[in-house]
């Protein structure tokens, strides 16, 4: 199955974020400052749960109904 994405230079409240396997929609997104001082972005799920990336990361967008494990 060929599931459309692209990666993300920007993440808002929305998005469908592929992590762990699943697809995941974000509630909200904000910078907070990483344990070594660089900036990381955490992201909360609208199911519940957190995510937290070193900036530079690259993360893969795609579409709620493209993949029928999507957790949302």
């Amino acid at each position: 199955m060929s599931v459309p994405t692209k990666r993300a230079a920007v993440v808002v409240p929305g998005d469908v974020i592929g992590y762990e396997g699943q697809w995941r929609r974000v509630k909200t997104a904000t910078a907070a400052r990483g344990p070594m001082g660089g900036l990381a972005i955490v992201l909360t799920w609208e199911k519940g749960g957190t995510a937290r990336f070193p900036s530079g990361d690259e993360l893969l967008l795609g579409e709620q109904d493209a993949d029928p494990t999507f957790r949302g």
